[in-house]
């Protein structure tokens, strides 16, 4: 069999699929949707009741800026909200301070304090929208912003529904955006978890990705393994910290990609799904069947796009969007034909969200459920990723831990190994990419794209600046001090930086004050 009928994954793909590879076992081993191991879906109906939620991951310059595109998508028929933060609000600074120069508002929305958080939602009733924050060290910073905005709203704690992704350890593996050691890190994460059970109960706490490592050059067996591997390490972490699995376990979420590569991602879907259940009722002992389900966010494949004939992306993205519905997501980002180039556009990102509701209302995908079981080739690929994925696990746990693994490097070597593969099949043409290395354009068409104005930085500067004259800065110093000493000893840091953040209090202060005990994290030199 030559190289090219091989999976994204490396194993090889058959030219006809039939009876033979087929576990005898396949009718037992599906079982029904809804129910264990959830290879057909986590719910009985799927989408044949309500399609899946419709996200467009937005957020740029400043907050009055997102705050208008949010209305723009909610206005188009976007059922959740999905929100960028800039680098600096990732890495925990203010604006004003000199890491933030030059990245303010560029790849995402500047949200400094409460002020701004109460700009960002101006409008948007909170009890009524489902929204994801895409932010991982300061995670629970922005989640208690939001918070503190519902409260304004008069929109109590257990009527706020939504995902922050709160996932530490992918950055040190893939994506970089990390402020503390794992140790401190991890235990933020479970304070996040204690909190939220006790005061915002429909909020999905985490959410476990692998979209960040499949962008890295992850392989679809690397992109689930790592990420349950990761998903398990929080599991342990919560217990360890003395959560019972079923109070925890029913909150927890999953983050992965939709490459073009439409059968393999079905199959990672259905096998991660499989993986996942086994692990939490077998392992950890979990008996809410709501503990076993993986739920999960897709968004289509960012990486494969192109700034050559982007057009083309449309393409792409659609049969990207059919990829994650067919595996069954519960909640979907569609990107923009032109996020290879800079921002998307207004238009660009009605058409994104126009995809997934032509994939909703105007195919039959909705009316039944599961469509693919039973697929020769989906169920041999399927048992093919379940395997590979579990002994690549296997090799992350030899390590001792996540985290040993974590610090020896491993994860970062073999997805760079993949890039490395996929980059060369690129350059040598055997991987083809339509308009980079085939039918290619002597004269691309010329594109207007969007830009961030480069005086929102001074402009977050002078807001800054009044925040510090008119609030009562001992209350602030008192907030920050009783922090400190939250993580210094037992107590949930949550409850501190609450006040904190309430007394405006900023996201960078917030930061520093557990920098101040904590530390940041020196990546290892192992090779």
């Amino acid at each position: 069999m030559s190289e090219a009928a091989r999976s994204e994954s490396g194993f090889p793909i058959k030219p006809v699929y039939g009876p033979d590879d087929a576990r005898a076992d396949l009718p037992a081993r599906l079982g029904a949707p809804g129910e264990y191991p959830f290879t057909r879906g986590v719910y009985p109906t799927m989408y044949t009741t309500r399609p899946w939620t419709m996200r467009q991951y937005a957020g740029f310059g400043t907050a009055v800026e997102s705050n208008a595109r949010y209305h723009q998508l909610l206005a188009a028929g976007t059922t959740g909200l999905s929100v960028a933060f800039d680098l600096p609000t990732q890495m925990g600074y203010d604006s004003d301070e000199p890491f933030a120069h030059g990245e303010v508002g560029k790849v995402g929305v500047a949200i400094d304090s409460l002020d701004d958080m109460r700009v960002l939602f101006d409008g948007i009733p909170l009890d009524r929208v489902s929204t994801s924050m895409t932010i991982n060290a300061p995670a629970s910073v922005l989640l208690l912003l939001y918070q503190l905005v519902a409260e304004e709203q008069g929109v109590a704690g257990g009527a706020l529904n939504g995902t922050i992704q709160n996932d530490i350890l992918k950055e040190y593996i893939a994506r970089g955006t990390y402020i503390f050691p794992p140790k401190p890190s991890l235990r933020l994460v479970a304070d996040t978890f204690a909190y939220c059970r006790a005061e915002l109960p429909k909020w999905n706490t985490i959410s476990i990705s692998g979209y960040h490592m499949a962008e890295a050059g992850a392989t679809p067996v690397q992109e689930i393994a790592f990420t349950l591997a990761n998903g398990v390490e929080y599991v342990r972490t919560a217990l360890a910290a003395g959560l019972a699995v079923d109070d925890f376990a029913p909150r927890l979420s999953f983050f992965f990609v939709a490459r073009t590569t439409l059968l393999e991602e079905v199959a990672k879907f259905r096998a991660a799904r499989r993986i996942w259940a086994r692990l939490m009722r077998e392992e950890f002992k979990a008996t809410n069947p709501k503990s076993w389900m993986l739920r999960f966010h897709t968004q289509t494949a960012g990486v494969q796009l192109t700034a050559q004939q982007p057009e083309v992306n449309l393409i792409r993205v659609a049969v990207q969007a059919l990829g994650a519905v067919l595996g069954g997501t519960q909640s979907l980002h569609t990107n923009s034909y032109d996020e290879a180039i800079a921002l998307p556009t207004e238009k660009a990102a009605r058409l994104a969200l126009r995809t997934q509701q032509v994939l909703a209302y105007e195919t039959d995908l909705t009316r039944t459920v599961d469509p693919f079981a039973g697929s020769y080739a989906v169920e041999a690929m399927t048992d093919e990723i379940e395997a590979r994925a579990e002994a690549l696990m296997e090799r992350v746990f030899a390590y001792g831990s996540v985290v040993d693994a974590i610090e020896a490097g491993f994860q970062k070597r073999e997805i760079e190994q993949s890039a490395y593969e996929i980059a060369q099949q690129i350059d040598s043409g055997e991987r083809v990419v339509v308009g980079v290395n085939r039918f290619t354009v002597d004269e691309e068409e010329p594109y207007e794209p969007l830009r961030v104005d480069p005086a929102i930085e001074e402009a977050q500067a002078r807001r800054l600046a009044d925040l510090r004259a008119s609030r009562d800065a001992t209350a602030v110093r008192r907030a920050l001090d009783a922090l400190r000493v939250a993580a210094e000893g037992k107590d949930n840091v949550l409850y501190p930086m609450r006040e904190a953040l309430r007394a405006r209090a900023t996201v960078g202060e917030v930061c520093h004050a557990l920098r101040d005990v904590w530390g940041v994290y020196r990546p290892s030199d192992r090779p």
